[in-house]
């Protein structure tokens, strides 16, 4: 490809299709790579929050998201052992109802994918990006593709383009989809979690349905160390089940539907943020530019917004690359570091080996976040705008 008036983007997920999705609608000439040999998404469900649904309608995907997910309308946890609410975040506000949306990862895939289409995007697979030289992409066992006039490094957490070192965190968690059960007394409209200490946590997120399938579905998690994957597997889904309903009884049809280890996927997470996220003609976005456990369920949002920024940017300098990049780094960059902070302060509560947050979380933190303002405060958190996505105007 000889094309320098086009802007390449490494990574067919999230982040790398609302890019296409944004730049193609703008009159980018955009083109996609990815390593699979058909583009796919990889992982279970997760939570769009009201700032990523803005993206996601802004690229033509929001509708088509509502159909495929699943409204939110509360966060509720409580503590194995004495029934406390140890989590309790409401959307909905006065004069202006929201909601997050529940969906798998392979329906949010869809429509952005569809919608990067739909847009004109190029979509180019079977093309593992190895390094970039010189404004042009190298591949393994291919030949390299370019100059480009950018490229967007959305490859993920495992970038061979970002100068990221992200610190692994000591907890991650199994994931696994299954039937939303008729014979569950859990709302279809909030996530629910079960915390024992901050070693134990177990959740239902509600998710809608997948591509092609009306029924319901469910996303549930255990938390788990990240060096404990393989003695899970050993000791048997018996005594994993024995466990999981001893400490939350309701949890008992979506455990059910796990018969082998391998439906439980392992996620394992780090911690880190790029100082300067662009540099030699490449801009890094979504896990690429910066990491966080899920605790706050802001992973996706991120990437969308980083996405729309960039896109916004772009227009913003009438087309310079480098102008743009600039100025995608310092509208982001507040947002970013702040979500980063609040989710390092966040997850030893409920991820870790501590014997003495989680005692804070029960008696202190907890009760003073259910003081006003502080409910109206912790909302627009969990929702991505208790600041401001962009520093400089964009629109969203």
């Amino acid at each position: 490809m000889k094309h320098t008036n086009h802007i390449a983007i490494a990574g067919a997920g999230v982040s790398g299709l609302t890019a296409a999705a944004a730049l193609a609608q703008a009159g980018h000439r955009v083109v996609v790579f990815d390593q699979f040999d058909q583009a796919r998404p990889v992982g279970s469900g997760l939570v769009i929050q009201p700032v990523g649904m803005k993206v996601l309608h802004q690229i033509g995907a929001g509708d088509a998201a509502l159909a495929q997910g699943n409204r939110i309308h509360r966060m509720l946890g409580h503590e194995a052992v004495g029934g406390h609410r140890v989590l309790d975040v409401h959307y909905d506000r006065p004069g202006g109802p929201r909601f997050g949306l529940g969906i798998h990862r392979a329906a949010l895939f869809q429509v952005v994918l569809d919608a990067a289409i739909s847009a004109g995007a190029e979509i180019v697979t079977g093309h593992k990006v190895s390094a970039q030289r010189n404004q042009r992409l190298c591949f393994e066992g291919r030949k390299d593709a370019g100059p480009f006039r950018m490229i967007i490094d959305a490859s993920g957490a495992h970038s061979p383009l970002s100068p990221l070192r992200a610190k692994p965190l000591g907890y991650g968690a199994l994931w696994a989809t299954v039937d939303w059960p008729e014979n569950t007394g859990l709302p279809p409209d909030e996530l629910r979690q079960i915390y024992r200490k901050a070693s134990r946590m177990l959740g239902v997120l509600p998710v809608g349905s997948l591509h092609g399938d009306t029924s319901r579905k469910a996303a549930i998690f255990w938390s788990l160390p990240a060096s404990s994957h393989e003695s899970w597997c050993k000791q048997g889904l018996d005594r994993w089940r024995d466990e999981a309903i001893t400490l939350w009884p309701e949890y008992a049809p979506f455990a059910a539907q796990i018969t082998e280890p391998g439906q439980m996927a392992m996620a394992r997470y780090s911690h880190g943020t790029l100082r300067r996220p662009w540099g030699n003609g490449v801009v890094h976005i979504g896990d690429a530019a910066h990491r966080a456990s899920p605790q706050l369920g802001q992973g996706a949002n991120m990437a969308l917004l980083d996405a729309w920024a960039l896109a916004q940017a772009l227009e913003h300098a009438q087309g310079d690359a480098d102008r743009a990049m600039q100025l995608y780094a310092r509208t982001r960059r507040w947002h970013v570091r702040i979500y980063q902070l609040m989710s390092w302060a966040f997850t030893p509560q409920y991820q870790s080996d501590s014997h003495l947050l989680p005692i804070l979380r029960d008696r202190l933190l907890f009760p003073m976040s259910m003081i006003p303002p502080l409910p109206r405060i912790l909302s627009r958190l969990v929702c991505g705008d208790l600041l401001p996505p962009d520093g400089f105007g964009l629109k969203f």
